[in-house]
């Protein structure tokens, strides 16, 4: 009898366990999902209502006009494309580049290994700052071309040793000693054996990519100038356009306040626009991403 007693005292332990961590998961998903939510509903509520804490679960006076005033922009579809190919080739770059860098990192044997280990992680601290780089860019013609979105920053030192680290404990050595037995070049060791073995950690830095380039205004506003903008600095325009000034004011009805509303909603509404994209794409790598980073992050 004490024994099923201490067995029934161990599975309401359990079950407490388990409601207790239930409880925490869902306040953290609350927590981390609610401001999004938050944004959605603020998007089509009226702005008035939000700021008087009128929103909270549900819409507050329906309206889209701030949907409307972001996607009556003629820019917005260019925008768009123009992001689009820059996230794509930026993120195919940038991958390439941390592959064929960590790779030879991960080498115990490579030459100079320690040498070049601190030459990149001191650039980690230490930069030229915007006005060098700049200037650097400038000379080398690429001003107003899309590399110059890429190449000052091909390789992101922190993602590179996430990958390194990948190689070196996810990848057994002797696999790779084997291939090499049966007669493949290290070229082809790395594109038979290595590749396919680290797809998850590719979609890891994939996703850290494109969800950089997706984002990334200042470069292109720094670099591009007033061509070829993409999305996030198109909706900067469009919200900058939309603020108060005494012009624009006289041609909207109502004046000030309705011009102060319309730039709220647009506000909200620019939050959902550049978003959405990334939330549409994230599902489809999610399942990669927390092995590939777990294990290129702690030694195993």
């Amino acid at each position: 009898m004490a024994k099923k007693n201490k067995s029934l005292s161990a599975g309401f332990s359990d079950r407490t366990s388990d409601i207790i961590l239930v409880a925490i998961t869902a306040m953290v998903l609350f927590i981390v999902a609610y401001p999004l939510y938050y944004v959605v509903v603020a998007s089509v509520s009226n702005p008035y209502d939000v700021y008087a804490g009128k929103t909270f679960l549900l819409p507050s006076g329906f309206t889209l006009d701030g949907y409307k005033a972001v996607f009556a922009e003629k820019t917005i579809v260019t925008g768009f494309l123009n992001s689009v190919l820059y996230t794509t080739v930026g993120t195919v770059f940038s991958v390439v580049m941390l592959y064929i860098t960590a790779y030879p990192m991960a080498q115990k044997d490579l030459p100079g290994r320690k040498f070049l280990s601190l030459f990149f992680i001191i650039t980690m601290y230490f930069g030229g700052g915007l006005i060098p780089t700049y200037l650097v860019v400038k000379n080398t013609g690429l001003i107003g071309n899309m590399w110059s979105l890429f190449l000052p920053g091909g390789v992101a030192v922190g993602n590179m040793i996430i990958v390194r680290n990948y190689f070196q404990n996810s990848i057994p050595r002797e696999l790779i000693e084997a291939s090499e037995i049966d007669g493949c070049s290290k070229l082809r060791t790395f594109i038979d054996v290595v590749i396919p073995l680290s797809m998850p950690i590719l979609a890891v830095m994939a996703v850290f990519s494109m969800v950089a380039y997706w984002n990334d205004w200042f470069t292109a506003m720094i670099y591009l100038g007033g061509k070829g903008q993409p999305l996030p600095l198109v909706l900067r325009g469009i919200l900058i356009k939309s603020a108060a000034s005494s012009s624009q004011a006289g041609l909207i009805s109502g004046g000030y306040a309705e011009l102060n509303k319309l730039t709220e909603m647009i506000k909200f509404c620019s939050m959902i626009v550049a978003a959405v994209p990334m939330l549409i794409v994230y599902p489809f790598v999610q399942k990669y991403f927390e092995k590939g980073f777990m294990s290129g992050a702690v030694k195993g």
